[in-house]
């Protein structure tokens, strides 16, 4: 009952809550982001076989993420985690130009599914430290957000290691999702 009560009182005057969805293609740098956002520290990671999911709050948002494995074999399943989500976080390596028309065909599949047709869409745009790293201007254009006419979405660019615009996309998430009244 003391739950029931404390959550009520969260979602009148205190915290509200997020679903986040988190994926892209395999060693894009999921799971090193959700962790920096999580502890503050680069983690050691290793392939994710199924998921991790966290709790990260910012500004008063309780951000639940669920990390996604990205291997090509378990991306069927990412069709699992849909339902409830109100945001995804879809994570692009920037330095890896011979899969980004993977990246394109993976995202275009997920965003065609109705129980995500009113989720935002947040992309980072990660490892933007490495020498040769696509651009925004260019991921945004490979990715084909431009034609996302009738969704809230947004790029960031980011590093994982250095947590380098990790909050600035929370950031967005949550004042979207204060403009949109998704919370």
């Amino acid at each position: 009952m003391g739950l029931v009560v404390s959550r009520l009182l969260d979602r009148l005057w205190g915290k509200k809550e997020m679903r986040i969805l988190m994926v892209g293609l395999d060693a894009a740098g999921k799971t090193t982001i959700l962790y920096k956002l999580k502890l503050g520290e680069i983690v050691t990671t290793i392939p994710t076989i199924g998921f991790n999911v966290e709790t990260v709050e910012y500004k008063n948002i309780q951000f639940t993420v669920w990390d996604v494995g990205g291997q090509d074999k378990i991306r069927p399943l990412w069709r699992h985690y849909f339902q409830n989500t109100q945001g995804i976080i879809f994570v692009v390596d920037s330095n890896d130009r011979d899969r980004i028309v993977e990246a394109r065909e993976e995202l275009q599949r997920m965003l065609n599914e109705d129980e995500l047709r009113d989720a935002l869409l947040l992309v980072f745009a990660n490892k933007q430290d490495l020498p040769n790293a696509m651009s925004i201007a260019e991921i945004t254009q490979q990715l084909g957000l431009q034609s996302l006419t009738r969704r809230a979405w947004y790029i960031q660019s980011t590093c994982a290691t250095t947590g380098d615009g990790l909050y600035e996309g929370l950031e967005w998430l949550a004042e979207t999702l204060r403009k949109t009244g998704r919370d």
